[in-house]
Parts: structure tokens; C-alpha cells; sequence
């Protein structure tokens, strides 16, 4: 005979009998695989290659020779070799840009050059006077780097430039050792190749050691040296500071948006609130579609006002990160995880239960690999580039980069930047509300269980 107590009571399920069941799992099964297998080929193939994928990564290219042609020749020796740094490059892998110093600053102050070569004013004199045994330091090429851009960027730029010296600094040294006979003979031909028209004195008279200390000079005769060509503060991460500080950005858009959405919705009766064993369920307040949605947004707003604000504190304030123009960077980055809570709003809205995994392949999966922050987007496959032109975290990261680390310029990708929180507003408002508006004319209230297939 039961129980007063156990008349009521629900028969409650067993674990490991509902794990028998085979349709419990597929559904969860099949979407933690898909996610598990996009998340590994998006993250990793933008990175796995990227000297590989170079395409067209910008690097300023510099000739400031002011020597005259040396006889025999049309151009200065500068011209021939920025001319062989071109015809040595392989395919469309860097997209040289040539400049005068002045530009290859500007281009770098702008962040629009991961790095330059520079050919000195006195290119041809020195190569001359080296070659008529008149000199025995040889001319120096300069290799600018843009830390700003991020370490990878800067460095493969930086090594490109060096390799290119370095190949156009061996066929010199070739076509200069064929005209200068070996050491102890008549040297007086050894202008032929560097334009000095010097008689053979001073190279007939050298000794053995003179002579072959000369050829070894010749034999590599432009030396390469490396300086940071647009300087950034110490406590900006080696470049990586912008990077960051964009991924808090849209993280405190995506998770403030989800945190107010499910909020929200637990507020409002539409799910169950659960925290540790307290479970509950309030009642359900009728309310349209359109006017939970406006509800969210309009949190959403207010809310990232707090947290931008506190992002600046704890990251300038307290860790003294370096942050000129913090008013503006402020106010980039609140319109930025606005535009981004505002997009999570819009999706949730639309797709439901599954909105929070859309928006993560939306804001997450596919824009940190197309983002350009760490690995420039000239060295990530076609697919990540093609990515980059509407991902949000590219264009956002090219604002805060802009101004962290390139004066607040339009041009170095700040302009973009709001244009493209702008066009992000704008699509979250008319397709969160378009689909909103949509259900609630075809009676699909939250308020009313819908019935499944």
C-alpha cells in the first residue's frame, strides 16, 4: 500500500538508462563534432603557413642614391638595385612600394608598410671608392621595421628586406670580382665595375693580405643593419596591445550580450533560472518579440557603458598599458562592443536557442583568424582575406591600432573602422527587428508553446 507521501511523487528517470537511448546523443553529438572540426580548421589553417600564403605584404622600397652613373652604366647603382630587389622577388608575394624616404615615413607612420629598404644618398660613391681600394667599410643598407603592424607582420617584413639585400649584395659582389683581378696582379681595370676611373696605383700596390681583404669586401660588399623605423611604446606588448585590447572589446560585446539575453529571459518567464541547486521559474510576462528585443538592446547600451569603462581602468589605469587619445579610444571601443552586443541581440532573437553558437562562429570562430591583428592577413589563405573584408574584428582592430600606436590617423585604419561600426548597427537593428517583427505578425508568441514536427 503506498504512502500518503509517495501518492504524488513522479517516477523519476535513471541516468544510465536514458544514456540507452540512441537519439539522446545524436543530436549533441553531431553538432560538438562539426563545432570541434570548424573550430580546428578555421584557428589553425590561418596560421600553419604563412610565409607560404604571402600575398602582396606591403613593404616600402627606397632609393635616395644621389651619385652619378658610373661610366658605362645609364642609371646609378641605387637604380640597379632596387631594380634587382624587384625582378628577385617570387611571384606577387610582396608588393613593393616604392617611395622616397619621406613617403616610406609617412607609409609607416600610417601603418600602411609592415617595413622599408632604404638605399643610401651616397650609394654609388661608396660602392666606387670600395672598388678602387679607396674604402674599407661598405655601404650600408637600411632595413625600417613597423612594430605597430605586430611582431609577425614587422618581422617577416624585416626578414624579406634582409633577403633581398642580401641576394642583390651577391650578384654585386660577382659582377664586381670579375672585373678586379686577384690579388698581387694589375688592378687598375677595378674601377670598370664601381665607376671609379682610378688608375692601378693604389690597387697594384697592395699586398697579398691587402688585396685579399679587399676581395673579401667585394665578394659581399653591402652591409645591412635594421632599426625600428616607426616606434612604439614599451608597455604596448611588442605590437600585440591592439590585438588584445579589440578581442576584450567584442568579448564584452558577445558575453555582455549573452549574459543580458539569458538575463533577460529569466526575468521575463521565458527560461528557468538556475544557480548551484536553487532552481526557478518565474511567471511569464506577455510581451511581443520586438519589445523583448528592444528591451535587450536598450540594456545592452547602458550596460556597455560600465564595461568599456572598466576595460580602460583595469588595462591603462592599472596595468599601465601605453593609451594615447584615451577618450577616443574609449568611445571607439564602446561603439565597437555595442555594435557586437547589439549583433548577439539580433541573433538570439532570430535563430533562438542556437542564436548564442551562431554568434560565436559569427564574432568568434571566423573573425580571430581573419582579424589581421597576429598574423597578417597578406600571409593567411584567400579564404581568411576574403573574411577580412567584413569581419568585424579586422575592421575594429585596424581602428584601435590606429589609435594605440598610429596617432589617431584616418588613413591608418580608424575611418574604416567607423564606417564599418556603423554598417554593423545598422545590419543588427534592421535584422534583429525585420525578424522580430516577422514572428510577431505570424502569431508566433514566446508566451505560447509552438508545436514541433
Amino acid at each position: 500500500m503506498a504512502t500518503a507521501g509517495s501518492q504524488g511523487a513522479p517516477r523519476q528517470a535513471r541516468a544510465l538508462a536514458l544514456a540507452r537511448n540512441p537519439k539522446l546523443w545524436l543530436f549533441p553529438s553531431i553538432l560538438s563534432a562539426l563545432v570541434a572540426v570548424l573550430l580546428s580548421l578555421l584557428y589553425l589553417g590561418g596560421i600553419v603557413n604563412p610565409t607560404g600564403h604571402l600575398h602582396r605584404l606591403p613593404i616600402a622600397l627606397v632609393n635616395a642614391d644621389q651619385g652619378p652613373p658610373p661610366p658605362g652604366r645609364s642609371v646609378d647603382l641605387g637604380t640597379e638595385l632596387t631594380r634587382a630587389v624587384l625582378a628577385g622577388t617570387p611571384g606577387d608575394t610582396v608588393d613593393w612600394r616604392r617611395t622616397d624616404e619621406a613617403g616610406a615615413r609617412d607609409l609607416l607612420a600610417s601603418g600602411k608598410v609592415y617595413g622599408a629598404l632604404l638605399v643610401p644618398a651616397d650609394f654609388t660613391a661608396t660602392v666606387g671608392r670600395l672598388t678602387a681600394g679607396g674604402a674599407t667599410e661598405r655601404p650600408t643598407l637600411t632595413v625600417l621595421t613597423n612594430p605597430g603592424l605586430g611582431s609577425l607582420g614587422s618581422s617577416l617584413a624585416a626578414q624579406i628586406a634582409q633577403n633581398a639585400a642580401h641576394q642583390a649584395s651577391v650578384a654585386a659582389g660577382k659582377e664586381l670580382l670579375a672585373a678586379v683581378p686577384a690579388a698581387g696582379g694589375s688592378t687598375g681595370s677595378g674601377a670598370a665595375a664601381g665607376g671609379s676611373a682610378g688608375s692601378g696605383a693604389g690597387a697594384g700596390a697592395r699586398g697579398p693580405d691587402t688585396g685579399a681583404t679587399a676581395r673579401l669586401l667585394l665578394a659581399d660588399p653591402f652591409a645591412v643593419t635594421t632599426r625600428v623605423g616607426h616606434p612604439i611604446g614599451t608597455h604596448s606588448g611588442l605590437g600585440l596591445s591592439a590585438f588584445y585590447y579589440t578581442l576584450l572589446a567584442v568579448l564584452t560585446g558577445f558575453i555582455g550580450g549573452n549574459i543580458i539575453h539569458n538575463g533577460v529571459d529569466g526575468a521575463l518567464g521565458y527560461s528557468d533560472s538556475e544557480i548551484g541547486p536553487w532552481h526557478t521559474r518565474r511567471p511569464t510576462v506577455p510581451i511581443s518579440r520586438t519589445q523583448t528585443l528592444l528591451l535587450k538592446m536598450v540594456m545592452t547600451a547602458g550596460i556597455m557603458l560600465l564595461t568599456t569603462s572598466l576595460v580602460l581602468l583595469c588595462t591603462a589605469g592599472i596595468l599601465g598599458m601605453d593609451a594615447p587619445h584615451q577618450a577616443l579610444l574609449w568611445l571607439f571601443a564602446y561603439c565597437a562592443s555595442l555594435a557586437v552586443g547589439l549583433g548577439v541581440q539580433a541573433i538570439n532573437a532570430a535563430f533562438g536557442g542556437i542564436g548564442q553558437l551562431v554568434s560565436m562562429f559569427v564574432f568568434i570562430a571566423l573573425a580571430l583568424p581573419s582579424s589581421g591583428a597576429t598574423v597578417p592577413l597578406q600571409a593567411v589563405p584567400g579564404f581568411y582575406r576574403f573574411l577580412g573584408v567584413f569581419e568585424p574584428m579586422r575592421q575594429l582592430s585596424d581602428g584601435i591600432r590606429a589609435i594605440l600606436f598610429f596617432d589617431a590617423r584616418a588613413d591608418a585604419g580608424l575611418a574604416r573602422g567607423w564606417i564599418m561600426i556603423a554598417v554593423g548597427v545598422v545590419l543588427a537593428l534592421a535584422f534583429g527587428f525585420g525578424m522580430t517583427r516577422y514572428y510577431d505578425r505570424k502569431g508566433l508568441h514566446r508566451w505560447t508553446p509552438q508545436p514541433s514536427d
